[in-house]
């Protein structure tokens, strides 16, 4: 198959109707909030946040994650959490719907993930800090994901503990699937 046919083929699966997509989105939010509520994950962003890591730590942390594409201890370490494993099952729920998700801490250092993503620290990214700085939800545009390879809508919401943000999720949503 030449590169035009699976541009060609990929561009197909959009759904041509993205405000009845956004709808769909709009509908699962409340299911999202009770998700970013998790009692769980509330207190594993709690218990990393107070580890008290460096942003320097955090930035050493990214370089690391990014510099090879192997399963490092790191990354065994933040998929093999007792956190990943809580958005696994959640993930499970919502059925392929939920094509990714994945927790941060105050830093924007990853608590907990379903799948690797492409970088550990989310700081410098506007899914951490619209919700981690502002407190509102940020869904952003529709995208192919080279991760889940499908096309997603992300969104994201902070992480409350007793009121207050403490963190933020992200949860990559199918539109083939919603």
């Amino acid at each position: 198959m030449h590169w035009t046919g699976v541009v060609f083929t990929l561009l197909a699966g959009v759904p041509p109707d993205g405000a009845a997509q956004l709808a769909k989105v709009e509908r699962l939010m409340p299911a999202l909030s009770r998700l970013a509520a998790d009692p769980q994950i509330v207190e594993a962003v709690r218990a990393q946040n107070a580890r008290g890591v460096s942003l320097d730590t955090v930035r050493e942390r990214d370089e690391a994650w990014q510099a090879t594409s192997q399963l490092t201890p790191l990354k065994k370490e933040v998929l093999g959490s007792a956190c990943s494993k809580l958005l696994v099952r959640h993930q499970q729920a919502l059925g392929r719907r939920l094509a990714e998700s994945f927790v941060m801490d105050k830093l924007g250092g990853l608590v907990g993930a379903t799948r690797r993503p492409s970088d550990y620290w989310q700081g410098d990214e506007a899914k951490f800090q619209v919700p981690f700085t502002r407190g509102v939800a940020l869904t952003e545009k529709p995208f192919f994901d080279d991760s889940s390879l499908t096309y997603v809508v992300q969104v994201s919401l902070p992480i409350r503990d007793a009121g207050r943000v403490i963190g933020a999720v992200t949860f990559s949503l199918s539109l083939l699937d919603l």
